[in-house]
């Protein structure tokens, strides 16, 4: 069961939240992507890719802060997915030292970089906002793990698409792993760029 092999946090966080059971989706991507590999994830709504993403970073960075600079990258559509996602991963981290940080259009490059040097774990953002504050050498990715991005399918947009290539051309080394209901084939073509060797999880 993949919640046996999970952070013993974590495994305490879903006892308290009652989810006993990987859905099929858990139960086949959690493994994968804690073995490390790039992965495209490729399942219908309410399959549980969210808590997925959520489980597997939480397990990548062992539940606890560690140095200034982000270890997980979770990339979003847009401000409202930014915020609901922060309140999912709250609802995760509380009781940890994790450092959760939010960021997108509305706030202020200068405001997000001053608050991202004070030091996070976890960052969530747009691809816009993302890429202005890698422009503006406002993140450093030198400590990057993980990469996640969640209901990928908005980075069929030209400019979010474009976004994010920009992006990871500064990522070195990290996994990346993709989440959306379907797989679109402009997202395959990130095999190219970022997704080398990626192994595929469809449900």
């Amino acid at each position: 069961m993949p919640f046996k092999k999970l952070h013993s946090h974590i495994q305490e966080k879903l006892e308290y939240k009652n989810i006993v059971t990987p859905t099929p989706f858990q139960a086949k991507s959690i493994p994968i992507i804690k073995s490390g590999a790039n992965v495209f994830c490729e399942a219908e709504k309410d399959s549980g890719k969210t808590t997925t993403l959520i489980l597997t970073t939480l397990q990548k960075l062992k539940c606890e802060a560690a140095g200034n600079a982000p270890r997980a990258i979770v990339l979003v559509d847009n401000k409202e997915r930014a915020m609901e996602l922060y309140d999912a991963f709250l609802s995760y981290t509380k009781h940890t030292s994790l450092r959760v940080y939010v960021g997108y259009e509305q706030l202020h490059v200068d405001v997000q970089k001053s608050e991202i040097f004070m030091g996070i774990d976890i960052l969530i953002s747009t691809p816009k906002s993302m890429n202005k504050l890698f422009l503006m050498n406002g993140v450093s990715v030198s400590q990057l793990k993980t990469f996640s991005i969640d209901d990928a399918e908005f980075l069929i947009q030209k400019s979010a698409y474009t976004a994010l290539l920009s992006i990871t051309q500064s990522i070195k080394k990290c996994q990346f792993v993709i989440y959306s209901e379907q797989i679109h084939p402009k997202l395959k073509r990130f095999e190219s760029f970022f997704m080398e060797h990626s192994k595929m999880v469809s449900i």
